[in-house]
């Protein structure tokens, strides 16, 4: 199967999709940072170490009291064996070099995993070994994806937004809300636009736009274009509600979930003899777009995410690189606890490129009124790190997780009151594994062990990947490929491990 020449409904010259990528890029935000999750990966065969647990085919449910319309929270369950195996491989192996293809988004269900490629939206089916052509479904848009949300409701839908073509400065002025199972269109609409940053008047190109972003929350799809806030029905695609911006400040972004907070940038303060933005982060009702209180970031921070909206944790970039801070507010948007990082003892991310997803901070998870972060690499033959609770009440420490000699664990997400997470081999021996580790009782239970093909290693980057967890399946998926610098090559674009227990759809 062959991706084909530019230009089809998956692609763009790589020419014009790298111009494009740095025209759009605003040095705003959180410089991206990289974070490792494999220093070094074993080659070999899917089938790897482990034993049978003797528990049941792994499975998830919602939460309870979760509806169609609420942000999909799901808790996975334990697996009848520990042995891991390839679930599903999406590859090209015909990319040659120049080409390049824009990959943002990736969500999965129980039946399908689905992925943007630059002007299109693809379902594949699970199990399979797929490529370009073996789609369950596709939703072809009028221009390149410009925006996406991780999340996802209840009954598997969810939204992103795109250009009004493949001009490289096409506005992003476009949601659609769709079905992840089928691909189907469930509705779209246009956007507003502003112009970026403290220019006036609307923008006469994509170059000169405000990022905007998507987020979703309860029943409501909630988008930031600079000027303001919108926010759609998810079941009619009708505006529900509108906020402007107030004076000099601009919404950037918003984080969604059980609650809805839109982050903020301040313009033109004097006081900053430098020019520098300020931040503010407001909490919002998604049912009237009423503003419910609004917390003002110290002058000084150079960035600020969001990841987590409930409870409400804010990430804050103090220095000139990476977050220094992590700061728990009550319903109020009243400071509760302060958690500092201590010059990279404990390491958190919040990704950023040219999409204005402001609550993806892959390796921080929140739940059970904590928050966990990873610590920093140590020890010379064999590193190890470990996995640090600090309570969201005090910003105390609570339950660590070693990692032991050898191997390195990374949070990915909650599931229910447990901490989902990733230890990878680092000395070539211990096998690879997604873990469960209970908070309350220090416990960590292995779901399956796993290897990867040396081809592999550079997906488990968090800066250009995705990874998540979802129906008992770990899948890695790249956010950007381009060909080989000669000739062809082998590219894996996403893969998906789970159980030799677990049954394909």
């Amino acid at each position: 199967m062959s991706f084909g020449p530019p230009p089809s409904i998956y692609t763009q010259s790589a020419r014009s999709a790298e111009e494009a990528r740095l025209k759009r890029r605003r040095n705003m935000l959180i410089r991206p940072l990289v974070i490792v999750l494999v220093a070094a990966l074993c080659t070999g065969g899917w089938l790897l170490w482990g034993g049978d647990s003797g528990g049941a085919e792994t499975k998830t449910r919602a939460t309870a009291g979760q509806g169609r319309l609420d942000v999909r929270e799901t808790v996975e369950k334990q697996s009848a064996s520990t042995v891991g195996k390839m679930a599903f491989r999406f590859s090209a192996d015909d990319l040659t070099p120049g080409e390049m293809y824009e990959m943002p988004g990736m969500w999965a269900t129980d039946k399908i995993l689905a992925k943007g490629i630059n002007k299109t939206l693809i379902g594949l089916p699970l199990g399979t070994d797929a490529a370009l052509g073996d789609e369950k479904w596709k939703l072809p848009l009028d221009g390149p994806i410009c925006g996406y949300t991780r999340h996802v409701t209840g009954d598997n839908r969810t939204a992103v937004l795109f250009r009004d073509s493949e001009d490289e400065d096409a506005l992003c002025n476009h949601v659609v809300f769709f079905d992840l199972d089928d691909g189907r269109k469930i509705w779209d609409g246009d956007l507003s636009v502003s112009a970026s940053g403290d220019y006036p008047g609307p923008p006469d190109s994509g170059e000169y736009q405000d990022t905007p972003s998507v987020t979703l929350t309860h029943g409501t799809v909630v988008v930031t274009w600079g000027g303001g806030t919108d926010a759609y029905s998810m079941d009619t695609g009708e505006r529900r509600w509108r906020t402007t911006s107030p004076g000099a400040c601009q919404d950037m972004g918003a984080a969604g979930g059980g609650a809805l907070i839109v982050r903020q940038q301040c313009w033109g303060d004097d006081e900053l003899p430098d020019g520098r933005t300020t931040y503010k982060a407001r909490g919002v009702d998604p049912r009237t777009g009423e503003v419910l209180w609004t917390y003002t970031a110290a002058k000084g921070i150079r960035g600020l995410s969001i990841p987590s909206a409930d409870p409400a944790v804010l990430a804050v970039q103090a220095g000139e690189i990476g977050i220094s801070e992590l700061l728990s507010l009550d319903d109020k948007g009243r400071g509760r606890a302060t958690v500092r990082l201590q010059s990279g003892t404990y390491v958190g991310e919040c990704a950023f490129d040219d999409y204005l997803v402001v609550d993806d901070c892959p390796t921080i998870a929140v739940g059970a009124d904590q928050v966990f972060l990873r610590s920093k690499e140590s020890g010379e033959a064999a590193n190890s790190n470990w996995v640090i609770g600090f309570d969201l009440a005090t910003g105390r420490t609570t339950q660590k997780f070693d990692s032991g000699p050898g191997s390195l664990l990374y949070p990915v997400r909650m599931s229910g009151d447990r901490l989902l997470a990733v230890r990878v081999s680092d000395d070539h021996i211990a096998p690879n594994a997604l873990v469960s580790l209970d908070p309350r009782t220090g416990r960590e239970t292995p779901y399956f062990y796993f290897d990867l093909p040396h081809e592999a290693n550079l997906m488990t980057t968090t800066e250009s990947n995705d990874i998540v967890v979802q129906n008992g399946r770990l899948f890695f998926g790249v956010k950007r490929t381009q060909g080989p610098p000669s000739g062809k090559a082998w590219i894996y674009l996403v893969l998906g491990i789970g159980s030799s227990a677990q049954k394909n759809p």
